[in-house]
């Protein structure tokens, strides 16, 4: 038999519980007279045969059929009053859960015509605040009749709302913004991510009350992660391979660390890239022969070079195709105290 309560409250700070149900288990038998309890960051959600029939704010409220007017219908004639009758109370906390933590799990694309590839990877992260609103619907639409709902239970499914409103405001920026220009519109970017959200959020009874972008840049991806993502055809993808072996050798001061660091915002790469394989393309075309390029420089790659030689072909140091050698990354022969590399390996090297 249920037991019957003459008093129903909470007394918790409730403070990573949305909802709990009095009681969490079964049901309760409550009567006409019976007190419940709310506290000041909470609000009394009162339910009677899966029936939500009234809320109840901060305070002391006795339980009576002007209150709760359907309760006559549902119970049918109460004698003298004191006849138990099976319910159940969710208190809701009411109260801002703030500091919550988003990011990107994945980098969104977004248009960045007139540099590089044209597109962009951009990837961030921040935090946000919500509460609930209406505790009724909330009840009703997300918790059912779990005895206890924490935030953890509904975290993902906002985080999943506000990326998509993320993604879909840096789709209309783009179109009208470059990539430089959105990674300083943060502030604007965070409100016009709050506007678009309120609707979906007021759909189940919540509240957001601020969104915040604490980072956002471009994505470091390589040119392997952007090929699995459909993102780059052959070409633009050997081009990019190249790139990285040029980003892998110059990992020091000196080598200048970082020389294609930003591919994501596609800064500067198509220059990079066609001054890179220039030699390679004069390779091809003239049948292995030497062409003189502009400057005086060999326009094609020898069957055999010095460190030096492989160096003013990659465009970096001779320290930094020593270091690619001793990491074992660039194949190379040593001969005395000298090294020499095949036409073959740097080729292979390029190529990641």
């Amino acid at each position: 038999m249920a037991r019957i309560f003459d008093v129903v409250e909470y007394p918790s700070e409730m403070a990573e519980e949305l909802v709990h149900r009095f009681p969490e288990v079964g049901v309760a038998d409550l009567r006409i007279g019976s007190q419940v309890i709310v506290r000041e960051s909470q609000r009394a959600v009162f339910f009677k045969d899966g029936k939500a029939l009234d809320v109840f704010g901060p305070g002391r409220h006795t339980i009576t059929t002007a209150n709760i007017p359907l309760l006559i219908d549902l119970v049918g004639k109460l004698f003298n009053d004191r006849t138990p009758f099976t319910a159940e109370v969710y208190f809701v906390s009411v109260k801002e859960f703030a500091d919550r933590k988003w990011g990107t799990p994945q980098p969104i694309l977004v248009r960045n015509p007139g540099m590089g590839l044209g597109v962009a990877l951009l990837q961030g992260f921040g935090s946000y605040s919500f509460q609930v609103k209406d505790p009724q619907q909330f009840v009703t639409t997300i918790v059912g009749a779990q005895g206890i709902y924490r935030t953890g239970d509904i975290e993902n499914r906002l985080r999943n709302m506000l990326l998509s409103k993320l993604q879909d405001i840096l789709g209309e920026t783009a179109a009208k913004r470059s990539v430089a220009e959105l990674i300083g519109l943060t502030e604007e970017l965070g409100a016009g991510i709050r506007a678009k959200a309120q609707d979906d959020f007021a759909a189940i009874g919540l509240l957001l009350k601020s969104f915040y972008i604490a980072n956002l840049k471009p994505s470091e991806k390589s040119a392997e992660e952007l090929r699995a993502m459909g993102m780059l055809d052959m070409q633009t993808y050997t081009q990019l391979q190249a790139a990285d072996a040029l980003r892998d050798a110059a990992q020091n001061p000196s080598g200048g660390a970082g020389l294609t660091a930003g591919i994501g915002a596609g800064v500067g790469i198509g220059n990079i890239m066609s001054q890179t394989l220039q030699g390679m393309t004069g390779a091809q075309q003239g049948g292995g022969q030497a062409a003189p390029a502009a400057g005086g420089a060999a326009a094609a790659i020898p069957d055999v070079m010095t460190p030096s030689e492989a160096a003013a072909i990659l465009r970096v140091s001779e320290e930094d195709v020593l270091a690619a050698i001793t990491a074992g990354d660039l194949k190379a022969k040593k001969i005395g105290n000298a090294y020499r590399i095949s036409k073959e390996s740097l080729e292979t090297f390029l190529k990641g």
